[in-house]
């Protein structure tokens, strides 16, 4: 059975088919959503965790929703801004505490779920050195592909400053590759 999302917002708006039709958005968007929240915040166990962040913020506020966007759209914030919140929070308990001092690319060797080489995980390094919105705004365009208009709705940006924002990212990351050459 295909994904029908008109339907989908049908039911949702209908207290008796609410928690099945819910049922089904988590089914369809978790993978997509998993996977771009795991490029933003690196590790597999923390991706799990702004998920699930992703998909109660969803359910509390699912009577919010207007439909002036699509259903993947509103989901796609609610994760990048999880996610956002997630690197925030977590770098300032990093800032409170001095020991933890274990680099982005030696966490990700680490990971049972990390299945890439030494030169990706200097790429996500280099990534998590990046300022929120450029890390953001790279992870987005250089990875999902995605256009800067598309990109502008999510993060309710204009695409001029999203072009600058991605240009900063490339020469950041070129400089912190030139630096461990």
């Amino acid at each position: 059975m295909t994904f029908d999302e008109k339907t989908t917002l049908q039911q949702l708006s209908d207290p008796a088919k609410q928690r099945q039709a819910f049922s089904l958005v988590v089914q369809e968007y978790s993978e997509q959503l998993y996977w771009k929240i795991r490029k933003l915040v690196v590790t597999h166990d923390d991706a799990n965790d702004v998920l699930q962040n992703v998909f109660i913020k969803a359910w509390l506020n699912i009577d919010e929703f207007q439909g002036k966007s699509k259903l993947s759209t509103w989901l796609y914030r609610i994760a990048v801004n999880e996610s956002l919140d997630f690197l925030r929070k977590q770098k300032s308990q990093r800032s409170m505490s001095a020991d933890e001092d274990i680099s982005v690319a030696n966490r990700l060797l680490a990971d049972d779920y990390f299945n890439g080489d030494e030169a990706q995980a200097l790429l996500q390094e280099a990534i998590a050195l990046l300022p929120d919105v450029q890390r953001t705004v790279f992870t987005l365009r250089y990875f999902d592909e995605m256009k800067y208009s598309e990109i502008s709705k999510i993060l309710g940006t204009s695409e001029g400053a999203l072009k600058a924002s991605y240009h900063l990212a490339v020469k950041k990351i070129t400089d912190f590759f030139n630096q461990h050459d």
